[in-house]
């Protein structure tokens, strides 16, 4: 298993953002995979960071893609990286 890190930058609709986060929470609550989630403080447009422990690239995009805000397109961009943790809580 190898750690993956996962850059979203919301919308700027923060009316439909509202509307449909309690889904995207309850989706990404879901996920075995999901290490940790939460928004970027201070940025803007809105960014937030998605921790995910899981096999490969492919089945962290394929999750990422089935959120109810990427599938609604309030994300105008998404970027996933594998992360190498050496140090701390999640180095393996």
């Amino acid at each position: 298993m190898a750690y993956f890190a996962v850059f979203y930058t919301y919308s700027t609709d923060t009316e439909a953002l509202d509307s449909l986060r309690p889904k995207h929470r309850e989706y990404l609550g879901s996920l075995d995979e999901l290490v940790a989630s939460g928004p970027l403080v201070g940025t803007d447009p809105g960014r937030a960071l998605l921790l995910f422990r899981a096999d490969d690239l492919a089945s962290v995009e394929a999750l990422v893609a089935a959120d109810p805000f990427r599938a609604q397109g309030l994300v105008d961009d998404c970027e996933v990286l594998p992360w190498n943790p050496v140090l701390g809580v999640f180095a393996v």
